[in-house]
C-alpha cells in the first residue's frame, strides 16, 4: 500500500509538470499568432508611423488579455519596430531614412545569396515543395487583383526565411528575420505592379535551388536583391537609372 501512494505521488508532479508545459506552449502559440496580427497591421499601414500604441486598447481589438500583447510588443521592440515610451505604452518609430534603406540592402548582399547558395546544397525534395506552395500563394495573392501590399511582404520574407532556414545557418537566418520586416516598412507601397517582379525573381531562386545549383542560386538571389532596390529607389525618385546587374559581380 505505502508503495502504491508512493508511486502515486510521484507521477502527480509529472502529471502537472505536462499540463504545465502544454499551458505553457499553448501561450506561446497565442503570442505568436499575436505578433503575426500586429506585424500584419504594421505591413498594411492600420499602425501608421509615429503613431501611438496602447496595451489594453490591442487587447480589447483582438479579443485577447494584456499578457500576450506585452510579450509581442516586447518582441517587436527587440527588432526595432515599435518603441517603448515610459508611462505612455509604445509608439511606432518613423520611416526608416533611404540611407538607412541603401544600409540594408547591402547587408542583404552580403547574406541572401551565400544562404541561397547553401539552400541549393541542402535542400530537401519537401522543403523545395514548401517554398513552391509559398510562391504558389503568393500568386493567388495577385490573381484577387487587390493585392494588399502589407499580406504580399509578409509571405516575401516567409519565403526569404524559408531559403534562410534551408542553408542550416541560424545566425543568417536570425539577422534576415530582422532585416526584411525594415526593408518591406520602408516600401510600403499599396501598387499591385511593385510585385510582378519579384514573383518572377522569386521563380528564378527556387528553380536554381530545385536544381541543386548552387553559382545560379546565389546569383538569382543578388539579382533579386539588386533589382528590387532599383525599382524602390525609381519610386522615390523616377530620374533615377536602374544598372544591371552583372553575373559574378
Amino acid at each position: 500500500m505505502d508503495g502504491e501512494i508512493t508511486a502515486a505521488r510521484i507521477q502527480e508532479p509529472s502529471a502537472l509538470g505536462e499540463k504545465r508545459s502544454s499551458a505553457a506552449r499553448a501561450r506561446g502559440r497565442l503570442a505568436d499568432e499575436v505578433h503575426d496580427a500586429l506585424l500584419g497591421q504594421l505591413m498594411s499601414l492600420r499602425l501608421e508611423p509615429d503613431s501611438r500604441v496602447t496595451i489594453d486598447a490591442l487587447a480589447r481589438e483582438l479579443g485577447v488579455s494584456q499578457t500576450p500583447i506585452r510579450v509581442a510588443l516586447n518582441r517587436m521592440e527587440s527588432d526595432g519596430l515599435v518603441v517603448r515610451v515610459p508611462n505612455a505604452g509604445y509608439r511606432i518609430p518613423p520611416p526608416i531614412s533611404s540611407e538607412r534603406f541603401e544600409e540594408l540592402i547591402e547587408l542583404r548582399l552580403l547574406l541572401e545569396p551565400a544562404a541561397a547558395r547553401r539552400a541549393a546544397e541542402r535542400a530537401s525534395a519537401d522543403q523545395v515543395a514548401r517554398m513552391r506552395r509559398m510562391l504558389e500563394e503568393m500568386a493567388e495573392l495577385d490573381e484577387g487583383g487587390l493585392l494588399a501590399y502589407g499580406a504580399f511582404g509578409l509571405r516575401d520574407a516567409a519565403f526569404h526565411d524559408l531559403v534562410a532556414e534551408v542553408s542550416g545557418n541560424a545566425h543568417i537566418r536570425e539577422a534576415l528575420a530582422r532585416l526584411h520586416t525594415h526593408v518591406h516598412l520602408f516600401r510600403r507601397i499599396h501598387d499591385t505592379q511593385v510585385t510582378y517582379p519579384a514573383m518572377g525573381e522569386h521563380d528564378e531562386v527556387l528553380s536554381a535551388i530545385a536544381a541543386r545549383d548552387p553559382d545560379a542560386a546565389a546569383y538569382a538571389m543578388r539579382r533579386h536583391i539588386l533589382l528590387s532596390g532599383e525599382r524602390f529607389r525609381r519610386l522615390c525618385d523616377p530620374t533615377e537609372e536602374p544598372d544591371a546587374p552583372k553575373r559574378g559581380a
